[in-house]
C-alpha cells in the first residue's frame, strides 16, 4: 500500500492526511505479521505486567504499541491513544489528526495461534487531546482493524461502506479484495454462556430463546461461537453474519461491560455500521453515545441488524415476560 490508489477508495485522495496513515499503520501491520508468524520463536505471549486497568500486558501488546508509535513519527497525528498507555501522548504539534489504537486485540490467544488484530480510529484533532477522542462515533475519519490469522488482512471504512484488504505475501503488499457486507440471515450467534448467571435477565432471555432451538420462540436452532478475540468475532460476523454480544454483568468490574469504547466499540461500530449491519450498548447505538473517560468500558452488541434490534425489544419488555420460560415469549416467535 504505497499511494491512495492502492487503498482501493476514491475518498482517500482527498484525504491524503488519512491516506498516510493508513498507509504507516499497514506497513507496522505488515512488519507484526511477520512477527507474529514466528510464534513461540519469539515468546510473544509471555506476560509482562498490566495496564492501569489491571488487565495482564503480553510482550507483543508492548512492541505492538511501540511499533506503531515510533512509525507515526512526523507523520500527520497529532494526539495518540492507545490502549497500552495510561494518557492521551502527543505526537506531531499542529497536525490535523487524532488516533487512537488497541495494538494488539486478542492477546490472550497469542500462544494458541488464534487470530488476533489491531484495532484503529482516526478522528479530527482538537486543541484539547481529550476532547479529540472524547466525541460521538460517527465524527471518526476512518476506523479499521487488522486481522492476523490465516491471511492477513485489512478492514477499513471511511464512512461510505467497508472493503478489505488482505497482504499478499509475495509482494507485501495489501491487495483489494473487494466491498464487505454483513448478510442479513444467519443463525449464528457469540457470547461468552459461562458468564450466563452475571447476566440480567434480558440477556438471559435472549439466549434462552436462542438455545430453545425450533422449541422456542424463535422456531429454529442456532449455532454458538466464541473466539475472545474481538477482531476475529468481528471478522466472522462481517462475513457469516450473525450476532456478538459483550453484555454488561453482575461481577465486579463488569458493571458497565468490559470492551473499550474508545479504542474498540467505537471503530467496530463504525466498520459494522457501513457494512450493513449494527451495532448497540444493548439498547441505544454505540455511535451516537459520547464516552466520559479515555479508557471507559461499554457494552457492545453488533451485527446483523433484525438481530441486534430484537435485543434491544427485549429490553423494553416487561421483568415478568424476560422471566418468564422461554414459551411464553409469544412477541417474539417467528
Amino acid at each position: 500500500m504505497t499511494a491512495a490508489q492502492d487503498i482501493g477508495l476514491a475518498d482517500l485522495a482527498t484525504q491524503p492526511e488519512v491516506a498516510e496513515v493508513i498507509r504507516t499503520l499497514a506497513r507496522v501491520a505488515r512488519e507484526l505479521s511477520r512477527r507474529i508468524a514466528r510464534g513461540a520463536l519469539e515468546r510473544h505471549g509471555a506476560t509482562v505486567g498490566e495496564n492501569s486497568d489491571g488487565d495482564s500486558q503480553k510482550a507483543l501488546d508492548l512492541i505492538a504499541d511501540r511499533a506503531v508509535f515510533a512509525a507515526l513519527q512526523g507523520a500527520p497525528v497529532r494526539w495518540y491513544a492507545s490502549e497500552e498507555r495510561d494518557e492521551v501522548v502527543p505526537l506531531t504539534p499542529g497536525a490535523p489528526l487524532a488516533l487512537a489504537i488497541d495494538p494488539l486485540d486478542g492477546s490472550s490467544n497469542i500462544d494458541v495461534n488464534m487470530s488476533i488484530g489491531t484495532i484503529f480510529s482516526i478522528l479530527p484533532a482538537q486543541d484539547d487531546p481529550l476532547a479529540s477522542f472524547l466525541r460521538p462515533g460517527r465524527e471518526q475519519l476512518a476506523a479499521g482493524y487488522v486481522i492476523y490469522g490465516p491471511q492477513t488482512a485489512l478492514v477499513l471504512t471511511l464512512g461510505r461502506g467497508t472493503a478489505l484488504w488482505v497482504l499478499d505475501p509475495a509482494s507485501g503488499r495489501f491487495e483489494p479484495a473487494g466491498p464487505l457486507a454483513i448478510p442479513q440471515r444467519s443463525n449464528e450467534f457469540a457470547i461468552n454462556v459461562s458468564n450466563y448467571r452475571h447476566w440480567a435477565p434480558p440477556v438471559r432471555a435472549y439466549i434462552d430463546d436462542c438455545l430453545a432451538g425450533e422449541t422456542g420462540p424463535r422456531d429454529k436452532n442456532f449455532n454458538m461461537r466464541w473466539v475472545a478475540s474481538l477482531v476475529a468475532e468481528t471478522h466472522r460476523i462481517i462475513t457469516r453474519g450473525g450476532i456478538f454480544l459483550y453484555p454488561a454483568d453482575a461481577r465486579r468490574g463488569y458493571d458497565h461491560g468490559r470492551l473499550r469504547h474508545v479504542y474498540e466499540c467505537a471503530p467496530i461500530a463504525l466498520l459494522v455500521e457501513q457494512a450493513g449491519g449494527a451495532a448497540t450498548d444493548g439498547c441505544d447505538p454505540i455511535l451516537d453515545l459520547v464516552p466520559q473517560a479515555l479508557h471507559e468500558r461499554t457494552p457492545l452488541v453488533f451485527g446483523t441488524p433484525v438481530k441486534v434490534h430484537r435485543v434491544a425489544a427485549y429490553h423494553d419488555l416487561p421483568h415478568e415476560e424476560v422471566a418468564a420460560l422461554f414459551g411464553q415469549r409469544g412477541l417474539f416467535r417467528q
